[in-house]
């Protein structure tokens, strides 16, 4: 890269002179960058360059942000927190704006580092899982309240009825000539296509509501206190938007319960982890409990269903398409997503009945 960071950097309104910008992390959308300061008395900060490409609309997407990160602080500090811990703190440019825009087209964005605390790759444990959940459910039901409205810079995700509308345009174009070796895999999907789509009518008709979701709930996405191991802040806060509280909870259960890999070869190694399921839903509902409204609850473990579903739809519909959106190790590799996904929700409906009771068995506790 030969953008002068330093450059960069020096456009937001950062507390005490810039030592260092250096490359932190390996982000899979944006390129990420830690700004040292010179003296241990000012923070340090974090400097994105946001992707254009992936998200198009960066000024409403930072606007989210803004309103929900300041919703957020009202509530922390009213209960006692530290806003500037346990909520990201947006650091305007020094024209005030949200993000700065160089000569190059490239959006940018800065927030403070918090110091002092500790991320994880995988919830490999109960312990873990629950501290998850309760991250999760902590940050939506801070913002159970939040009534202004959000920009929807991510059009028509975990929205079935749209991905039913690309997958019968990408069946109908087969633009690879893949279609007939995949006739079994296409048998899946259309299998459960009626009752994913009663789910999502109830979305539609608000019988199912609508709150702030983060729609990116993996656990690297949770801060924790690096003193006492408590979960501490929800970060990278880009796809924040208005959805049904479910996404987060299902999408959650995804990444978190597969005993496998996510393109595992071997089918034998992938299953739901129930007593990570249970660990994930003791915690998330130890907060969510007191917002949810009988019909989330209802169908709270079904979520996990569905985004699982959701999954292997995209992936094979990708494999059909010629591997045009999720880049790929080999020609078979979105099959194998396909196919490891697949061995997942099979797992999650074998178990469905017990998932549904470790729920009601929770929210009793709370009635």
């Amino acid at each position: 890269m030969n953008t002068d960071l330093r450059a960069i950097a020096e456009q937001f309104r950062i507390d005490g002179d810039v030592r260092t910008v250096r490359p932190l992390g390996e982000g899979f959308i944006n390129d990420t960058f830690l700004i040292e300061t010179e003296a241990e008395t000012t923070p340090n900060y974090i400097l994105q360059r946001k992707n254009r490409h992936i998200f198009t609309d960066i000024p409403a997407m930072m606007e989210n942000i803004r309103r929900v990160t300041d919703h957020l602080k009202t509530k922390i500090k009213a209960r006692g927190g530290d806003p500037r811990r346990e909520a990201l703190t947006v650091t305007p440019t020094k024209d005030g704006e949200l993000y700065f825009l160089d000569a190059e087209g490239e959006y940018w964005a800065a927030c403070e580092f918090i110091a002092d605390t500790a991320a994880y790759q995988q919830a490999d444990t109960p312990e873990l899982a629950f501290q998850g959940g309760k991250g999760i459910g902590l940050f939506q039901a801070m913002l159970a309240d939040f009534r202004e409205s959000l920009t929807d810079i991510l059009p028509g995700f975990h929205n079935i009825r749209y991905r039913f509308r690309q997958w019968d345009e990408t069946l109908a174009e087969d633009r690879v000539g893949r279609v007939k070796e995949v006739a079994r895999e296409i048998g899946w999907i259309e299998e459960r296509r009626e009752e994913m789509l009663r789910f999502w009518s109830l979305v539609e008709t608000g019988v199912i509501p609508t709150r702030v979701t983060h729609n990116d709930t993996k656990i690297n996405n949770i801060l924790f206190d690096g003193k006492t191991g408590e979960v501490l802040c929800v970060i990278d806060l880009d796809t924040v938007l208005s959805a049904t509280c479910l996404n987060d909870y299902g999408d959650a259960m995804r990444s978190y319960t597969n005993t496998g890999a996510e393109d595992d070869a071997d089918l034998d190694r992938v299953s739901m982890d129930i007593a990570i399921f249970k660990a994930y839903t003791e915690g998330y509902l130890s907060e969510a409990h007191a917002f949810l409204t009988p019909e989330e609850a209802e169908y709270l473990a079904f979520s996990a269903r569905y985004i699982t579903y959701e999954q292997v739809l995209r992936f094979l519909m990708d494999y059909i398409d010629g591997d045009r959106y999720y880049k790929v190790k080999s020609p078979e590799h979105n099959l194998v997503r396909t196919r490891a996904q697949y061995r997942l929700l099979q797992s999650m409906e074998a178990q469905y009945a017990d998932m549904q009771r470790i729920v009601k068995e929770i929210l009793e506790r709370y009635a």
